[in-house]
């Protein structure tokens, strides 16, 4: 049997096989934040492709940190009820979820935050033109609150495990990047600075959750600037940080924004392209000694088995080819398909509902 199909664990939690699919924002929830019957659907498809662990994503844990339309929230004990039925859904199908939790950051814009965007600097986001607001440092401390609060809320909802989003340049990425953060207090300067807030989050959330409830983080290993910003080299330090909090998991990204399509490559047509942030998941894995999920454009059977069998990662995480074959892994695994079929071009982010742009009978409601 291919190890992409043996059972492993993160921490308390045992997954039937080794892929996971990756959170990303689906412009699916009601403009407030709610669960919708197309969420549902829509998961309950992924869940009944095999998938070892579903994250959908990512949940906004204050209404300062909504950075896009249609994105789910998770600030109120309110959103619970649609939560709960999303993991009904996915646990009658036989799959496992976790929630992804973020701040947006100065990746917000004032029309879904409701004011200025919020950061660690006030460091201009070329993309939308806007200088954020500078958080105070009494300000830093009570965003503290919402994400352990949110987490609580991941876990009454049901959920198997919660994942901080400390990736792709919002708030709590922004805080150990060198490009975002240039605060000279006590959250700013050395790596440890910079990731104090994130390793502060994760020690009170272990406080509320317990040390058996799973919690996972993802993690920039870059941004994917020409200068200035989080490199691999120190991204194994940051890991190292969290790691010391209690973290079970870490996820390997890289990017940000204004950097381009680092996160999401465009054209990964061969397996040479494959998996771009391998080199910093095998140094963070041989840090950390943690489970490793590695993002990044993996597409090829051989190569995921390589990465795994090889000690890089020990689990795949893949977000495009599952909007194109939400079914890949059973294809694997009972036709031993080689190759997804996604072609990398991009065209899936459809602000009424992601969706593979080269497929036209797709179900995107019910």
């Amino acid at each position: 049997m291919s190890v992409l199909f043996s059972a492993y664990r993160i921490g308390t939690l045992t997954l039937e096989n080794r892929f996971i699919r990756s959170a990303t924002h689906e412009y699916m929830a009601s403009e407030d934040g709610f669960v919708t019957d197309q969420m549902l659907h829509f998961y309950q498809r992924l869940a009944r492709g095999r998938i070892g662990l579903i994250i959908p994503g990512f949940a906004y844990i204050h209404p300062r940190g909504k950075s896009s339309p249609r994105q789910a929230a998770i600030y109120d004990d309110r959103f619970i009820p649609g939560y709960e039925q999303l993991v009904d859904v996915i646990h009658r199908e036989g799959g496992k979820v976790a929630l992804q939790i973020v701040h947006g950051g100065r990746q917000c814009e004032p029309e879904q935050c409701g004011g200025m965007p919020l950061a660690p600097s006030a460091v201009e986001d070329p993309a939308v033109g806007l200088v954020p607001q500078a958080l105070t440092e009494q300000e830093i401390l009570e965003i503290k609150e919402p994400f352990v609060r949110a987490a609580e809320r991941v876990r009454r909802a049901g959920f198997d495990a919660v994942q901080l989003h400390c990736a792709h340049g919002y708030l709590l990425s922004e805080f150990i990047s060198p490009h975002t953060n240039r605060r000279t207090d006590k959250w700013g300067g050395s790596t440890e600075n910079r990731t104090r807030l994130i390793v502060e989050i994760v020690r009170e959330i272990r406080h509320v959750l317990g040390r058996d409830y799973p919690v996972l983080i993802k993690l920039n290993s870059e941004d994917g600037l020409k200068r200035g910003g989080l490199t691999p080299r120190e991204s194994v330090k940051v890991a190292r940080l969290i790691a010391e909090a209690g973290i079970d998991a870490i996820e390997v990204s890289g990017g940000i924004r204004e950097a381009g399509a680092v996160a999401a490559r465009l054209n990964v047509l061969s397996p040479e392209k494959e998996a771009y942030f391998r080199k910093a998941a095998a140094k963070i894995k041989a840090t950390t000694g943690l489970p490793v999920v590695l993002v990044g454009g993996i597409r090829s059977r051989s190569v995921m088995e390589s990465l795994i069998s090889g000690g890089t990662a020990d689990f795949i995480s893949m977000s495009r080819p599952f909007i194109r074959e939400p079914d890949l892994v059973v294809k694997m695994q009972d036709q031993n398909k080689q190759v997804a079929d996604c072609i990398s071009c991009n065209g899936c982010f459809d602000p009424n509902g992601i969706r593979c742009a080269l497929i036209t009978d797709q179900e995107t409601k019910v």
